[in-house]
Formats: C-alpha cells, sequence, structure tokens
C-alpha cells in the first residue's frame, strides 16, 4: 500500500468536505486511516491456496461437509461503505478435508478487498473448488450493505443473500436443495 498516497487523499477529503485537517481533533485522522486500510484491504496480500494447502485424509464414508456462521466485514466498492454478515459453505470432500479455520480465512482473504457481494461469493466458492480435492462446492453469504441501510433508499436491517455452487451442487439440485436445508435456508 502506498501510505503517502492515502494520508494525502485523507487529508483532501476532509478539505473537500469543508473541514480543517489540521485541526486538533482531524490531525492524526490520515494516519488512522492508513492502519484501518491496512485492515480492512488486508486481503490484497493474501493467497487463499495457501490457506487451503494443509490437507488431511478424510475419514471413510464421510458426507457433507458445513461450516456456517462465519462473520465477516467487507468494503463495497461502489460506494466505500462496508457491508457485513455471515458466510456459510458446504463441500463434498474427495478423499481429503481442509481445517476448518482454514475455510474461515478463505472467506476473509476475500472480503478483506473492495468488493461486490456476489464476486467474493463466487471467488470463495472457486477458491475452494480449485484448492480442495472436493466434489462440490456451496458458499452462501447473506450481508447487510450500509449503502442501502444509511444512504440512498435507507432501508436498515434489509440483507442480500447471494450463493454460488460448483461441481457436484450446481449440477444436481437436490443436492443443493438439502444443502440450503441444512444450512437452515
Amino acid at each position: 500500500m502506498d501510505e503517502e498516497k492515502i494520508r494525502e487523499a485523507a487529508r483532501l477529503f476532509l478539505e473537500g468536505i469543508g473541514e480543517d485537517p489540521l485541526r486538533e481533533g482531524l490531525m492524526d485522522t490520515p494516519g488512522r486511516i492508513v492502519r484501518m486500510c491496512h485492515e480492512l484491504f488486508a486481503g490484497y496480500g493474501s493467497d487463499a491456496s495457501e490457506h487451503l494447502a494443509t490437507r488431511f485424509e478424510a475419514p471413510a464414508g464421510g458426507g457433507v461437509v458445513i461450516e456456517r456462521g462465519i462473520r465477516f466485514y467487507s468494503v463495497c466498492e461502489h460506494h466505500l461503505l462496508p457491508f457485513f454478515g455471515q458466510a456459510a459453505v458446504a463441500y463434498l470432500p474427495e478423499g481429503e478435508v481442509v481445517g476448518l479455520s482454514k475455510i474461515a480465512r478463505t472467506v476473509e482473504v476475500y472480503a478483506r478487498r473492495l468488493q461486490l457481494q456476489e464476486r467474493m461469493t463466487a471467488q470463495i466458492a472457486d477458491a475452494l473448488a480449485g484448492s480442495l480435492s472436493a466434489r462440490g462446492v456451496l458458499v452462501v453469504t447473506e450481508a447487510e450493505h450500509l449503502c442501502m441501510s444509511m444512504r440512498g433508499v435507507s432501508k436498515p436491517g434489509s440483507t442480500t443473500l447471494s450463493f454460488a455452487a460448483r461441481g457436484e451442487f450446481e449440477a444436481d439440485g437436490a443436492l443443493r436443495a438439502e444443502a440450503f436445508r441444512l444450512l437452515g435456508l
């Protein structure tokens, strides 16, 4: 990240809205924004395949693996406002499983970038499908977008649901429906 460009952009923004970037409460704001950017956009420096590289032998006769309630925070690329919610992942292992924390880390890699929810959902599904020996992957995200809640249409509490299916979850509607049922959707 170019920290000096971020600091300058923050100073210009403050001036642009009519603030004095040198007043007491704002003097350190450009530096705080730099630190915030390192946190919010850490996904640009991460590769999901690194998290998914360590796998374990799947138990014989194992079925669908589901992890849900994975909280995420992201930033809408259209308005630079946060959206946040939960992701759920289901996959059908083929010989190998991945540690559950690695699934959550994969969600985090893509959430910590400027995003569209639909793209983020697809990126998570593609990363899992590409890195795991899985017969199928299903990713569901549900999020509240502050660009809808606090501005524009102003509908707080409304959420957006998106999903991406790969492999058997894409090809088999009954399997996908069963996974949705298990996810409570």
